[in-house]
């Protein structure tokens, strides 16, 4: 096998490969021993088929697949013995193929580009000191006990609904007389002024009396996701069945050892500054990780290939229209070339830093062992529930345990960098009151 590679550019190889004659007869004599095994033709017994009956009938597709293979497997060998990362599929250009002569062809191929990486290590970074102040001990306090909160019925005298009250009740929606699909509840809780309903609807429970049942009229927004109600009258027949107040513990030693594992209310406030000053850390060391990968892909320029770009760009643009799932079609469709534009220039960032990561890897030998890659499944697998199942079949497959494996590494190494990085830590700039820094 003759083998000519040629630089189109960083990212680009063109490999010419020859085979000789006696190679192309192999593979056709191959093909069409597993042929006429399989080929079932009136007259012939299985396994008895004339190779030149098959050729007559089965020429073309013998072929196909002859050259199919001879490209296949000639450029699996050439990525070997030459080391290449291809990232992108072979455009082929192939000579005309006839079993007794030579056979060549061209393919064009997208590889990892080569990376010439220095300084790393000791990257200066600047964290700025976010101290937890006591209001947002007080806040995340208030959260709890509102967790923690009951629901007991107002008193027996007031049988009207407040702003702020949670009740139960019945309700049947038309528009013009007809039921409006799915607009029918039977003790359906709502709490009044949380807007987990149509404005207009809790606005106009407010003053109704329990077990009386009233007609109330409710304007859809035009901005209504289901656009077959968007901006259409509706009345809601409703009877309000239990009107209820939310009942907030004391916030005292008792609540402290109820809820927070804590002997005092106090030691409960230590444990929740704690908690948020972990957080802030997580988020810091998130941000730190960010700014590694920026001053590694400003200080690193080099092309890309335009095969893993367009992988990320297809992965991201799913992502949005994923969590985008409740827009309509016609929306998404409109949007759709305006979304690719706004994300290539973030997968061609994102593939960078992956590049990048992946090259520092190698260099520090930082791997991964199947045990520490099969721990990480299982863990996530506890944390699946109902879905724990499905995860442990998803990364059965190789694909997904690499894709894994390749994200746990970038992880791994990001930490890497950072325990070696040069880390400022300042002092956050104080705030006057007319809201300015100081």
């Amino acid at each position: 096998m003759k083998v000519d590679v040629d630089i189109v550019n960083p990212v680009q190889r063109k490999i010419r490969v020859e085979l000789p004659p006696e190679v192309v007869t192999r593979e056709f004599s191959h093909v069409y021993r597993r042929m006429v095994q399989r080929a079932r033709i009136k007259g012939f017994r299985p396994g008895k088929v004339p190779r030149q009956v098959l050729e007559g009938i089965y020429g073309d597709e013998v072929r196909g697949e002859v050259l199919t293979h001879l490209v296949e497997s000639s450029l699996k060998e050439v990525f070997r013995e030459r080391g290449l990362s291809v990232v992108s599929r072979p455009q082929v250009d192939a000579d005309d193929l006839a079993e007794g002569k030579s056979f060549a062809f061209s393919a064009v191929v997208e590889v990892k580009p080569e990376i010439e990486i220095h300084d790393y290590l000791s990257l200066e970074l600047n964290k700025v000191k976010i101290p937890v102040t006591d209001q947002q001990v007080d806040q995340a306090l208030a959260r709890l006990e509102d967790q923690h909160a009951r629901l007991e019925p107002v008193e027996e005298s007031r049988e009207t609904v407040e702003a702020g009250d949670f009740v139960l009740l019945d309700f049947l929606a038309s528009i013009a007389g007809k039921p409006i699909p799915g607009g029918k509840a039977e003790n359906y809780l709502l709490e009044i002024g949380s807007r987990s309903a149509l404005p207009d609807f809790e606005d106009a429970l407010v003053g109704l009396k329990k077990n009386v049942q009233q007609t109330i009229p409710v304007t859809y927004p035009e901005d209504y996701p289901n656009q077959e109600l968007a901006g259409k009258a509706a009345m809601f027949s409703v009877t309000v069945r239990e009107i209820k107040r939310k009942v907030r513990p004391a916030l005292d030693d008792e609540f402290a050892r109820d809820v927070g594992e804590s002997a005092t209310l106090d030691e409960l406030r230590a444990k929740i500054r704690l908690r948020l000053e972990e957080q802030i850390n997580e988020w810091q060391k998130r941000q730190l990780k960010e700014e590694i990968l920026d001053k590694l892909i400003d200080a690193q320029p080099f092309d890309v290939p335009s095969a893993m770009v367009e992988r990320q760009v297809r992965y991201l643009m799913d992502r949005r229209s994923k969590n985008a799932a409740a827009h309509t079609e016609e929306r998404q469709d409109a949007s759709a070339e305006e979304m690719r534009r706004e994300l290539e220039k973030q997968a061609l960032q994102q593939v960078r830093g992956m590049l990048l990561v992946e090259n520092i890897a190698e260099r520090e030998k930082i791997f991964l062992t199947d045990s520490e890659v099969q721990q990480r499944i299982e863990e996530m697998a506890r944390s699946a529930g109902g879905q724990a199942t499905a995860l442990r079949k998803l990364y059965s497959q190789e694909e997904a345990r690499e894709e894994l494996r390749a994200q746990m590494i970038f992880d791994r190494t990001l930490d890497f960098l950072l325990g070696h990085a040069k880390v400022t830590e300042t002092e956050a700039p104080k705030v006057d009151e007319r809201g300015g820094k100081s």
